[in-house]
């Protein structure tokens, strides 16, 4: 009987789009050219900064009204008897 030994990999996390799957980093190493021509991108653990917006009153513009659009009367008939 054989046995095998296996050793503890380090996990690398690819994203596409809303996918995302774990990979061995050695197989990632080794297929990387393949990974990247499928859309995989490996994931890295930054935040985003989220800048905030400052609204200055001075410059907005109000919108104007939507125009309402004329629905046909249903009551009217066209066609003579």
């Amino acid at each position: 009987m054989v046995k095998l030994v296996l050793s503890k990999e380090t996990q690398i996390t690819l994203k596409r789009g809303n996918k995302t799957i774990k990979r061995n980093q050695l197989d990632y190493e080794t297929n990387k050219a393949m990974y990247d021509f499928r859309g995989f991108k490996e994931v890295k653990d930054t935040v985003k900064e989220i800048k905030e917006v400052k609204v200055q009153d001075e410059n907005v513009v109000p919108l104007k009204a939507k125009r309402k659009t004329r629905k046909k009367n249903e009551s009217i008939n066209l066609v003579k008897e």
